[in-house]
């Protein structure tokens, strides 16, 4: 029988209110593709029903991945209910307002066109800044947690405050541009104040799909890498308990979780910076490609170094092995 059901009503008793949301999302999807072939209105650039299907996707694993985390965490209950409560109702919240502006043909981010859109934008961005607070919450109570592997607990802690890095990446799209200042100044109106992209308008060239700006910067390459953090380091700490070599010892692979989680965080910090830049990702210049290329040799050195040492060890650990068989004899 297909384990499905049964995660399901696991994550079902865990909390149900980030449980459906993760499921009405699956909802979500089917109707924003619905709207991808019936509708053809353009928002920005990019097809009106494209962002509600992405965020559709991306509440799901949030709201999945979050339940999970809960599992790690005893005691604490309110708490732990607050902040999945909190987090379940933010995602409500973004998800209407944003099928609900596609369906209306207009933007949901930064759009304060209108007394009313202003206000929306205001609860959304509210919404999902509960959401951050109710992640780092999270973060906090995974700490006071004792956990059998210290490599994965961290792995599970990392995560979350590196998520939370990235999430917080967000906050630099919603201040007005220097556009839209100017603009602002010669008309005596501002009906978007914010953007994804940096040293253009939104809505150019960009990737398919992802829709990230090919000819200057955009903020959304970092919080989207930051955001997935929530993944991606816990993923690498649950490898490294299950599939370790006998010689790696637990302090060899706490050595390897911290080392991808400072080398993720410099990833977000390289590519923020150069989203800021007004630079593209598919366009990077000579100093980001440097930055880029020291990282890769500082994890990747990092990683030779444990790796060696806990070689180097292994006789040594295999010859006390032998000699504690030896005297118990």
């Amino acid at each position: 029988m297909s384990t499905l059901p049964i995660q399901l009503r696991r994550a079902w008793r865990t909390d149900k209110p980030l449980t459906f949301v993760g499921l009405a999302m699956g909802a979500v999807l089917l109707i924003a593709a619905f709207g991808l072939v019936l509708d053809h209105q353009v928002i920005t650039g990019a097809p009106a029903w494209l962002k509600p299907a992405k965020f559709a996707i991306s509440i799901a694993i949030y709201s999945f991945t979050f339940l999970w985390l809960l599992t790690f965490i005893t005691g604490h209950r309110r708490l732990v209910r607050t902040a999945a409560w909190v987090t379940a109702a933010a995602f409500v919240v973004e998800m209407v307002i944003i099928a609900g502006e596609a369906g209306l043909g207009t933007a949901s981010h930064f759009n304060v066109s209108t007394p009313l859109h202003t206000a929306i934008w205001g609860i959304m961005a509210g919404a999902i800044g509960l959401a951050w607070l109710a992640n780092l919450v999270v973060g906090l109570l995974l700490l006071r947690q004792r956990l059998t592997d210290a490599a994965f607990a961290w792995s599970l802690r990392l995560g979350v405050f590196v998520s939370a890095v990235g999430m917080a990446v967000a906050f630099f799209m919603t201040s007005p541009t220097a556009q839209q200042l100017a603009a602002a100044h010669s008309t005596g109106s501002m009906p978007v104040a914010g953007a994804h992209s940096v040293g253009v308008p939104d809505g150019g060239p960009g990737l398919p799909v992802l829709g990230w700006s090919t000819v200057a910067g955009d903020l959304r390459v970092p919080h989207f890498i930051g955001l997935h953090a929530l993944q991606v380091l816990p993923l690498i700490g649950f490898l490294l308990v299950r599939f370790r070599p006998v010689w790696l010892r637990a302090g060899d692979r706490l050595a390897l979780v911290w080392t991808a989680g400072l080398g993720y965080l410099g990833l977000i910090a390289l590519t923020t910076w150069q989203a800021l830049r007004a630079q593209s990702l598919v366009h990077p210049d000579g100093l980001t490609l440097a930055a880029l290329a020291a990282l890769i040799v500082a994890v990747a050195g990092s990683v030779i170094i444990v790796v060696l040492r806990a070689r180097a060890a292994a006789p040594t650990m295999e010859v006390r092995a032998a000699e504690d068989r030896g005297a118990r004899r």
